[in-house]
């Protein structure tokens, strides 16, 4: 590109040389064209370059952008920090380096021992705070499909209530601050923490009430199972990542099909609950879902449960496959009553019953 302009601008000169134009005139209208020519090319280089990554696949926890739109808009419509949106996702990998991955036995006769069984949950709606890090090996050798998807469900279940329980702790703060005419120092420096986690960098409370919002527990269950292949993934088993989330940038594990300068991996983490975390930051933030947390606030504010067959829908844009991939989700929650698991509660842990005394 830069020699065919080059060539142009030769010709443009040589032209006005066959005019017998002026020294003078001649100097000032090349001195127009070369500007013109260095200050136009980094705009050209630019455009092709924004359209060369506009398309940003929605799984991508570290490549966040807000979209102008209404009801969830950034009016800066910038990049975010990467740090800033994932820095207690990231803390709580760190924290959690020396992990023990028990064997299927050992966690079965676990949930024995706590009389911890699906059976009882959906008869009580209470889940036991058995919360585990790793996922079993084994876990691909149960030849029996009902009892495979059980274990599934009783090892993740615990997770997604527990990060469900953060969000629904900070939402009750975040309407406390709003509710208030004036907020302490100590408020406003948790609002801006806030703001960062959740990609406002427009500080307007009514993005940030829409955004911080719990994930439906069974629509959680059922992207697990679809994305691990109920715990038996590769990058299950050797990345903790239950929900399939790529990274250009961050640490990951490379798809066996992937050309080797294909940019993505799937993210790994040290832990499955920060994987559970991240998974629900990337539907409260990422552009791609605008419209799921519309919904959901839609669903709020008429005073609705928030429904995992409605909010699937606005789940096309998650996977490849798009609409096809939210019919198999809609697929897994009523074949296997995922929404038994919607109004569960967990049970504190013997760590947070001590605090409290």
């Amino acid at each position: 590109m830069y020699k065919k302009n080059f060539i142009k601008k030769v010709k443009v000169l040589k032209y006005f040389d066959q005019r017998q134009i002026g020294a003078l005139p001649r100097i000032f209208i090349s001195s127009f064209i070369v500007i013109f020519f260095f200050y136009s090319m980094p705009l050209i280089v630019n455009f092709a370059n924004d359209n060369n990554v506009i398309q940003n696949n929605s799984k991508a926890v570290l490549a966040y952008t807000l979209n102008n739109g209404p009801g969830d808009n950034d009016s800066n419509n910038r990049i975010l920090n990467e740090s800033d949106l994932l820095v207690d996702i990231f803390s709580l990998n760190d924290l959690e380096t020396d992990t023990v991955r028990l064997n299927a036995s050992t966690i079965k006769q676990l949930f024995e021992d706590t009389k911890y069984t699906l059976k009882d949950v959906r008869k009580t709606k209470l889940v036991k705070p058995v919360a585990l890090t790793l996922l079993p090996n084994e876990i691909k050798m149960i030849e029996s499909t009902s009892k495979r998807k059980e274990f599934f469900i009783q090892i993740v279940l615990p997770l997604i209530l527990k990060e469900n329980n953060n969000i629904k702790i900070d939402r009750k703060r975040l309407f406390s601050i709003i509710n208030k005419s004036n907020n302490s120092d100590l408020e406003k420096k948790w609002l801006d923490k806030k703001y960062k986690q959740y990609g406002v960098p427009s500080k307007d409370l009514s993005i940030l009430k829409i955004r911080m919002d719990e994930i439906p527990v069974s629509l959680a269950l059922a992207q697990a199972a679809k994305e691990t292949g109920w715990g038996t993934s590769r990058f299950a088993q050797e990345g903790n990542a239950l929900f399939g989330q790529w990274t250009w940038s961050g640490e990951g594990l490379k798809p066996k099909d992937a050309e080797k300068d294909q940019g993505h991996k799937v993210m790994k983490f040290n832990v499955l609950q920060a994987s559970v975390r991240a998974y629900q930051r990337n539907l409260n933030t990422h552009s791609s879902y605008k419209d799921f947390r519309q919904e959901r606030a839609k669903l709020r504010d008429q005073g609705q449960p928030l429904d995992s067959i409605i909010l699937s829908q606005f789940l096309n844009k998650y996977a490849e496959t798009g609409n096809q991939y939210v019919e198999v989700l809609q697929k897994i929650i009523k074949q296997n009553n995922l929404k038994d698991f919607d109004d569960a509660k967990l049970l504190p842990s013997s760590i947070e019953l001590e605090s409290l005394i």
